[in-house]
């Protein structure tokens, strides 16, 4: 079964390696199903019905976004509130559509791994920030897998440090 990837990039012309993650994975249509949200909503308005079918169609699925304000972009916070609703995400005996599926996240941070630590500029490292994604998804019983960052873009986003991450993150959707 594919693997549905989910990007959330309010900008996605402007990027490098998300727009760059996106070509790799076009090119493995049997693998993977690339669903860019901001590009299908943007008007923002999300049609939940469609998005709950692509959720229960796939048993992988991944949140591929740019970090930014220590945080997601603002619709993959919309969609988790929309998306993930009372009755059939979680709550009842009719909930837990979403239970059982592996669920990660595919994060590009722009700052060094290095600044993301107890002693670096920012305190907290990338799996304590996002803390609230991995409750989020066991709470409605999914299966959450350890997360795939790639750190620097800010500072090394030549072609080669960009180039170097597509293996990485290919391997790392296939492992799920």
């Amino acid at each position: 079964m594919k693997t549905l990837v989910l990007v959330f990039h309010p900008n996605i012309g402007q990027s490098k390696i998300n727009k760059r993650w996106i070509q790799e994975l076009s090119k493995y249509p049997e693998k993977f199903l690339v669903h860019e949200l901001y590009k299908v909503y943007p008007d923002e308005i999300i049609n939940v019905s469609k998005e709950k079918d692509l959720i229960e169609s796939h048993d992988k699925i991944v949140f591929q976004f740019p970090f930014y304000w220590f945080n997601c972009p603002p619709m993959l916070k919309k969609w988790l509130d929309e998306v993930l609703t009372y009755g059939w995400a979680y709550g009842s005996n009719s909930g837990y559509m979403v239970s059982g599926k592996k669920i990660t996240l595919a994060i590009s941070a722009g700052i060094d791994e290095e600044e993301y630590s107890p002693t670096g500029k920012y305190k907290y490292t990338i799996k304590q920030l996002t803390a609230p994604f991995e409750l989020t998804f066991e709470y409605v019983k999914a299966d959450y897998r350890p997360q795939f960052v790639y750190y620097g873009m800010e500072f090394k986003s030549s072609a080669d440090w960009i180039e170097k991450s597509v293996p990485m993150y290919i391997n790392f959707l296939d492992s799920i």
